[in-house]
């Protein structure tokens, strides 16, 4: 029964990280960037919550959407003005501008409001159910089903979809992409939007879950999520999902076993071993490269 209830706070864990996670390998996916930034973008997300719920009085899901939608305006304007000037640029100078960008969006929080953390209101009851010896809360069972709703909606966008269709073929090949008629700026954007607008939901959710906040809270979330998203096969939609449960379950473990310190470096011994022994990831390829 305890194993049980671990389990089910790491799943509830993992579906955040996977959130997060699909904004990375997305991202990377249509133009091989790792974007540091995405972790203040979670930040800003859950920020938005927070003032949707304390002060204009909103419920949890008209917080989240707005959050969403903000998150998607922000993502939008990163990659136009830092990114999209570097698209022919070294990856170096690609990497360093993302840095850049997310201490820009940290501190700049912190200029704006200081940087004292904030508690989330409980906007739900403490309430749980028993399911078999387990003690579930209604937070765990919205995570997750919040977290669901987003991915399957996601894979619906990435398969079903113009834009999605798109994405895919300015990921295989941007020339022929172009030579067909996609728009690839367009696109890029449109990717950028769909992945912050899920690190937004992800900040709300994460908000009302753990309850405190703060402008640095997105470093470690963010990096974890890159991991997992190394972990799944970065550039990978499926592999982002499965890599994030993975990861927040592995924690969970660790920290019912008695090593909560040793919590946050699972997550980068995960990623040295997976960059070790399988640098593709869990449902990467190895595909062969002209020189």
């Amino acid at each position: 029964m305890e194993w049980l209830q671990q389990l089910i706070n790491g799943i509830s864990l993992g579906s955040i990280y996977a959130l997060i996670a699909l904004g990375y390998t997305m991202v990377y996916g249509i133009i091989k960037l790792i974007n540091f930034a995405h972790g203040d973008v979670f930040m800003v997300g859950s920020f938005i919550g927070f003032y949707s719920i304390t002060v204009f009085g909103l419920g949890f899901f008209p917080a989240l959407i707005l959050s969403m939608a903000a998150c998607a305006l922000f993502g939008v304007i990163i990659e136009r003005i830092a990114y999209k000037r570097l698209r022919n640029a070294t990856r170096i100078a690609a990497l360093i501008t993302a840095i850049g960008v997310s201490l820009l969006i940290e501190y700049g929080v912190i200029y704006i409001r200081g940087a004292q953390p904030e508690a989330y209101p409980n906007i739900f009851s403490n309430k749980s159910f028993e399911f078999l010896g387990a003690q579930i809360s209604i937070q765990s069972v919205l995570i997750l089903s919040v977290s669901v709703v987003l991915m399957i909606l996601l894979q619906f966008i990435v398969h079903k979809t113009k834009t999605g269709k798109a994405m895919r073929a300015v990921s295989h090949d941007v020339e022929a992409a172009k030579l067909m008629g996609i728009n690839v700026d367009n696109t890029i954007s449109a990717t950028f939007a769909i992945g912050s607008a899920l690190a937004g939901a992800a900040g709300v959710i994460f908000g009302v879950y753990y309850t405190k906040i703060d402008p640095l809270m997105g470093v470690i979330p963010g990096l974890k999520a890159f991991v997992a998203a190394v972990l799944g096969g970065i550039g990978i939609i499926p592999g982002a999902m499965v890599g994030g449960l993975v990861l927040g379950v592995v924690e969970t473990i660790v920290s019912a076993l008695g090593f909560s310190l040793w919590r946050d470096a699972a997550a980068f011994i995960i990623l040295i071993l997976i960059l070790i022994f399988r640098p593709s990831g869990i449902f990467g390829k190895n595909t062969r490269e002209k020189v």
